[in-house]
């Protein structure tokens, strides 16, 4: 259905096309799933983050994993289809926005599919928890709908930093929004009330798992009025490796041997270096008095049967 999509809009980089969805609301795959329902507005991201593990999503159709960046498919909003499906979460349960894609990428600007979503949210849903996963300031522009949503559910807003080095987050992830850009979208949301928090997310080894770039970031989510912090170590799954390993021998052609060697055998590092990252994540978090992943949640219809 994607590959038939039909183009709906082009830029000097990017070509947009619509999909029809059968679904809109997924459940969460994977052997321990952190959310029980997801949701993607869009398939493939404009960002182009060297290290994205959601290539493999246009492989499916037969693109190559750079074409994840360069074509946008947006699904069409179906509203009665949503609500049908929105109706499936039952109280207390999770549902997370831009679990593989980000849903406040450039395209959201243009097709408002987020945004018609949360507003569904808004009306009808009581008692689950939403999660957004974004690198993108433009979720400031819903503080007002998310506080709206939060009145009835747990609203939670993961922003995704891995570096306030300017430079370096511009290589890293050469279109997304500029760090200090998505400090001001935090401390709009957490003005607004929303609980919001960093996520550190990939840590690279020797790229961005310095104490003092962990600090920084603790230091200046804590400024922002963020809630807590959380570092994931780096995965490479085969599909972004196309993409990770020859930029890493043109960016730190040092390293490439490392890490080639590091994810040889599999796509998550283990042992010592998750201990390593966790340790100074620990660290920080202390430092500035951040938590780890947010407070409980209970919602008031089920604190009545505790």
């Amino acid at each position: 259905m994607a590959s038939e999509g039909a183009v709906l809009e082009e830029k000097r980089r990017v070509a947009y096309l619509e999909i029809e969805a059968r679904s809109l609301i997924g459940t969460c795959a994977g052997r321990s799933p952190m959310f029980d329902w997801t949701v993607n507005p869009y398939r493939g991201c404009e960002f182009g983050c060297r290290y994205c593990y959601a290539r493999y999503t246009h492989e499916f159709m037969d693109l190559p994993v750079e074409a994840f960046e360069t074509k946008i498919y947006a699904k069409r909003f179906d509203k009665a289809l949503f609500r049908r499906e929105l109706d499936r979460v039952k109280l207390g349960e999770s549902i997370a926005f831009g679990s593989a894609t980000d849903c406040y990428q450039p395209a959201e600007r243009r097709f408002k599919v987020t945004r018609q979503m949360l507003e569904e949210v808004a009306r009808s849903a009581r008692g689950i928890r939403v999660f957004l996963i974004t690198k993108s300031n433009l979720i400031a522009r819903d503080a007002a709908l998310l506080a709206a949503i939060n009145r009835q559910n747990d609203v939670r807003v993961n922003m995704t930093i891995t570096t306030l080095d300017t430079a370096l987050a511009r290589k890293l992830e050469p279109y997304a929004p500029r760090p200090d850009l998505r400090l001001e979208a935090v401390k709009a949301l957490a003005d607004a009330g929303i609980e919001t928090g960093i996520a550190i997310s990939p840590v690279m080894p020797r790229i961005t798992d310095s104490l003092e770039n962990l600090d920084a970031l603790a230091s200046a989510a804590s400024r922002a009025g963020a809630k807590y912090l959380w570092a994931q170590p780096l995965f490479l799954k085969e599909c972004a490796q196309k993409v990770f390993f020859p930029w890493l021998a043109q960016e730190f052609p040092a390293l490439e041997s490392k890490y080639r060697a590091q994810f040889r055998d599999a796509a998550y590092l283990k042992g010592p270096y998750v201990e390593f990252v966790k340790h100074r994540a620990n660290a920080v978090r202390a430092k500035y008095g951040l938590g780890s992943r947010g407070s409980e949640y209970v919602p008031a219809q089920m604190s009545l049967f505790a």
